[in-house]
C-alpha cells in the first residue's frame, strides 16, 4: 500500500478482534514510530506493550482511579461504570501506551518533543492499517492522570499521550472518510 492511499484510507477502529496479533506486526508498529520526525534528534518517544494480564492491570487501575470519584461507589449504577472501566483495556488484544520522555537539553522545545511523539503515533497508526490491523488513538483525561504517569514509571516533564488499542477488525461494513477540502483550511502567501 503506498503511503497517500493509506493515508486517505486509514480509519480509526475501535471495535477489533480478541484474535493475537504476532509479536512480529506489533515490532513492525513500534519500528514505524522511531522513525518519526524529531527536532535534534532526540528521540523522546517511549512504548509500552500491553496484552494479556498487562491490560487487566491497567484495567484495574482504571476502576480505582473512577472509584476514587465516585459518591456511591456501591450502587448499582456505579458498579457498572466501574466494570465498563476495567473491562476498557479488554477492547483490543494488545495496547500500546505512547509516552513522551522529553529532553533535558535547554535549546529543546517540550512543544516540538511533543510533535515529535504525535508524528511516531501518526507512523505507527499508517503502519497498522497497511499491515491490515484495525487500530484506534485513545486519549482522554485518563490519559494525562498522575496515577497513569506511575503505573508506567514515568517522571517529571514525560507523561504519556495515548493508548493505541491493536487487533483485527471486527467492523463489517466499509467506513467512509470525509474531510474539509484542503482550500478551505489553506491560504497561500506569495
Amino acid at each position: 500500500m503506498d503511503v497517500i492511499t493509506a493515508i486517505k484510507t486509514r480509519r480509526s477502529i475501535g471495535v477489533v478482534k480478541p484474535d493475537p496479533v504476532p509479536k512480529e506486526l506489533v515490532e513492525a508498529i513500534l519500528e514505524a514510530g522511531t522513525w518519526a520526525p524529531c527536532h535534534h534528534r532526540t528521540e523522546p518517544w517511549r512504548f509500552f506493550v500491553l496484552t494479556g494480564d498487562g491490560r487487566n492491570r491497567l484495567g484495574n487501575l482504571f476502576a480505582q482511579m473512577t472509584q476514587a470519584n465516585m459518591e456511591e461507589p456501591l450502587s448499582e449504577e456505579d458498579q457498572k461504570r466501574l466494570e465498563r472501566e476495567k473491562n476498557k483495556p479488554l477492547r483490543a488484544p494488545v495496547i500500546i501506551t505512547v509516552a513522551v520522555e522529553p529532553s533535558e537539553q535547554s535549546k529543546v522545545l517540550l512543544q516540538e518533543e511533543f510533535a515529535a511523539v504525535h508524528a511516531a503515533v501518526q507512523n505507527m497508526l499508517l503502519t497498522a492499517h497497511a499491515l491490515g490491523l484495525g487500530a484506534v488513538w485513545r486519549t482522554g483525561d485518563i490519559c494525562y492522570a498522575p496515577e497513569v504517569k506511575e503505573f508506567f514509571g514515568l517522571t517529571g516533564k514525560s507523561g504519556v499521550v495515548g493508548f493505541l488499542y491493536i487487533g483485527y477488525s471486527d467492523i463489517k461494513k466499509e467506513l467512509k472518510g470525509k474531510r474539509k477540502h484542503f482550500s478551505e483550511v489553506t491560504q497561500w502567501i506569495d
